[in-house]
């Protein structure tokens, strides 16, 4: 159990250590919604090494936003622009949580992306 706990612990340091690289990159602003309030890095990819292309600065509702069973259409165009993130692994979970959604112009904006059109069709499949 110990070796769980520090392997977690050890990722955890890992991810908030690229903090300030995030923050910049994310000009002090949450890379979802562009809020300003209690931004950190979040691991958008647990099974790889953490690293400024699996991290994004997001706030908290953005954070929620992951893992929300229903999601506040206000909230949900508040990220519709991270759809078009410089980020690949940014841009293709805002196109997640929108696809998710089940909002016709939220599907439709992630059918208009830049994502490739298999990547597409497994986002909007159901």
């Amino acid at each position: 159990m110990a070796k769980g706990y520090n392997t977690h612990k050890e990722r955890q340091e890992a991810i908030a250590g690229f903090g300030k690289v995030l923050a910049k990159r994310a000009g002090f602003k949450c890379e979802f919604c562009e809020g300003d309030q209690d931004l950190r890095p979040t691991d958008l990819d647990p099974a790889a090494e953490p690293s400024e292309a699996t991290l994004a600065l997001l706030c908290e509702e953005c954070r929620a936003l992951r893992t929300a069973k229903k999601i506040d259409t206000t909230r949900l165009r508040a990220l519709s622009g991270a759809i078009w993130h410089s980020e690949p692994l940014v841009a293709l979970e805002a196109a997640r949580i929108l696809a998710a959604s089940g909002e016709d112009w939220a599907r439709q904006l992630v059918e208009d992306s830049l994502l490739d059109d298999e990547t597409k069709a497994a986002l909007l499949k159901g």
